[in-house]
């Protein structure tokens, strides 16, 4: 049974931080590239980071480059994002999601794997 779980949202002011934490009852996390995910009311699910099994790819979507980071700590079975000058258009539900491939992808239908989200809204 594969649980991720995410934690970390909360309500924040814009220029404002955030970290997001997803921890993966994976047995082989180390085999598994990690994605997160957002999803606003009426809308998708959008990528916005990746990370490959290793940490040494790391990918982001346009609209977060420079502000947004995301590692992965294999030792502890735990992808992070950190978040950094966060802005109202980032208010969402984020999911993290594990894919059993060594590189991330964008597409979230490759993903078996999520988690059941946390918010984070950010305040004007």
């Amino acid at each position: 049974q594969v649980q991720l779980v995410e934690s970390g949202g909360g309500l924040v002011q814009a220029g404002g931080s955030l970290r997001l934490s997803c921890a993966a009852s994976l047995s082989t996390f180390s085999s598994y590239a990690m994605g997160w995910f957002r999803q606003t009311p009426g809308k998708e699910r959008a990528f916005v980071a990746g990370i490959s099994r290793s940490g040494g790819i790391r990918n982001y979507a346009d609209s977060v480059k420079g502000r947004f980071t995301i590692s992965r700590d294999n030792t502890k079975n735990t992808v992070y994002l950190q978040m950094n000058s966060l802005k109202p258009e980032d208010t969402a539900v984020y999911y993290c999601a594990a894919d059993h491939e060594m590189e991330p992808t964008t597409i979230p239908q490759r993903y078996p794997y999520w988690g059941q989200g946390t918010q984070v809204t950010v305040s004007s």
